[in-house]
């Protein structure tokens, strides 16, 4: 029954049908005529009269000529028939056109057979990373703090009791394959005096989703059908948590909006309620992954919140996945002020234990010197790449210049995506290596044992 619905009125596919099926009437008759089938012996007497019983071997090379003529033009009619036909369908389902059809087929093809790359962060630094990446691989999942608790995340945790939506807003964004207005549409934040003053429309929509359907994560998932995302985003935890940070001088702060503004050295970051369930698709992403990426981001609160909750952590030292940090480019004020490289490095494996780093992704490229002097006025300067003092610490270092050409210092996104993919190829070709090996010894003891 359904397939009658293409014979509807107006579907505009009809037409095309009957032409490739008179086509398809034309290419038969015309292989009858060239193979002389006893059928057509009405054709054949109107051949036979037109050329007057001429010889045989006459009339075999007109029929063939013929018959060949009328299966050229069934074939032409067939392949124009079949184009309307995929054209009236394509203008349908994509209204963009056959460039986007294209590009569809390449994120589904191409980009799935892409490694499994888990991202662990928040803020800006992540959603830079993953605007690169998008475009090599789309077997991403974004794993995002839910510790914000300023501004419109912030003021929407308070008020609906949700876990607060903002970075993972910025990762939907980044991963997203929309056009540009939708874009400005989930970032633009509304004017004004009023309750809304300050919100952002991607916030809000999130939390009415939210609200529609239960659940965060469902939430979640059918905001990224409207983004049309490559990837899932995903919450570290579902459940609302406060950052607390104890500070050298024994202080304690909390709420990650605060601690940067205590202006202290911060010792170490914790989370309250402690004992806070992870999200299962986010564990399960951290154990299938080819690569598990922490940062780049804000150390203390954006990157670590996420191993502080329970079974973030754990899965990262159960994953046979490579763990990669990329180092940030400048100092944070209040929150890492005057920390080298290792400093980074150390305060992570202090916050997640041994294991949690493989390999730390250092930016070596000078910042220029007027930029520097700008950051500077705000208390920021360039991470010092101090590689003896992280390999000391069991890391391997991978040096590049990795800081974007513009107004800000900051990733840039294409360097800085390239840097990690060609790293997880070689380690992932690397890794199939082995396994030939390892599979090539097994054998070959087999066969002695056996011998």
């Amino acid at each position: 029954m359904h397939f009658l619905k293409w014979l509807y009125p107006g579907m505009k596919f009809k037409r095309w049908l009957l032409l490739f099926s008179v086509g398809v009437i034309l290419v038969s008759v015309g292989l009858a005529i060239v193979f002389n089938y006893k059928y057509i012996g009405v054709v054949e007497e109107a051949i036979f009269r037109l050329f007057y019983m001429t010889t045989g071997s006459f009339y075999y090379a007109v029929t063939t000529i013929a018959g060949s003529a009328i299966i050229a033009l069934g074939l032409s009619i067939m392949l124009a028939a079949t184009r309307q036909i995929i054209h009236s369908v394509i203008s349908v389902l994509v209204p963009e056109g056959s460039d986007k059809l294209v590009e569809i087929i390449f994120e589904k093809r191409k980009l799935g057979r892409g490694p499994a790359i888990a991202v662990i962060g928040g803020g800006t630094g992540l959603s830079v990373l993953l605007r690169g990446i998008k475009g090599i691989s789309s077997n991403l999942t974004a794993i995002v703090t839910v510790a914000d608790d300023g501004g419109s995340s912030g003021r929407l945790r308070e008020d609906l009791g949700i876990i607060p939506p903002g970075d993972l807003r910025n990762c939907l964004v980044a991963l997203a394959d929309t056009e540009p207005l939708m874009e400005k549409l989930f970032q633009h934040r509304f004017g004004g005096h009023g309750e809304l003053a300050g919100h952002s429309f991607g916030n809000l929509f999130i939390a009415a989703m939210t609200e529609i359907v239960g659940d965060v994560e469902l939430a979640l998932k059918e905001s990224s059908k409207v983004l049309a995302v490559r990837g899932q985003v995903l919450p570290s935890s579902t459940e609302r948590v406060q950052l607390v940070a104890e500070m050298a001088d024994g202080t304690q702060v909390n709420g990650e909006s605060q601690i940067p503004l205590a202006g202290k050295r911060i010792k170490k970051v914790s989370i309250k309620p402690a004992e806070v369930a992870p999200v299962k698709g986010a564990v399960d992403a951290i154990r299938e992954a080819d690569a598990c990426i922490l940062g780049p981001g804000s150390l203390y609160t954006s990157v670590i919140p996420n191993l502080l909750v329970k079974g973030i952590a754990e899965a990262l030292h159960e994953s046979d996945a490579v763990k990669i940090y990329i180092c940030n480019v400048m100092t944070q004020p209040g929150e890492t002020d005057g920390y080298t490289a290792s400093d980074h490095i150390k305060a992570i494996l202090d916050h997640a234990g041994p294991g949690s780093i493989d390999i730390a992704v250092i930016n070596v490229q000078d910042v220029a010197p007027e930029l520097r002097d700008i950051y500077a006025g705000q208390g920021a300067y360039p991470v010092e790449p101090d590689i003896e003092a992280i390999e000391a610490l069991g890391v391997k270092v991978i040096k590049a210049n990795l800081i974007s050409e513009t107004n800000l210092v900051r990733h840039d996104p294409v360097r800085l995506s390239k840097t990690i993919m060609s790293m997880v190829y070689d380690l992932r070709i690397n890794s199939d290596r082995m396994r030939l090996l390892d599979y090539y010894i097994m054998s070959e003891s087999i066969k002695k044992l056996k011998d």
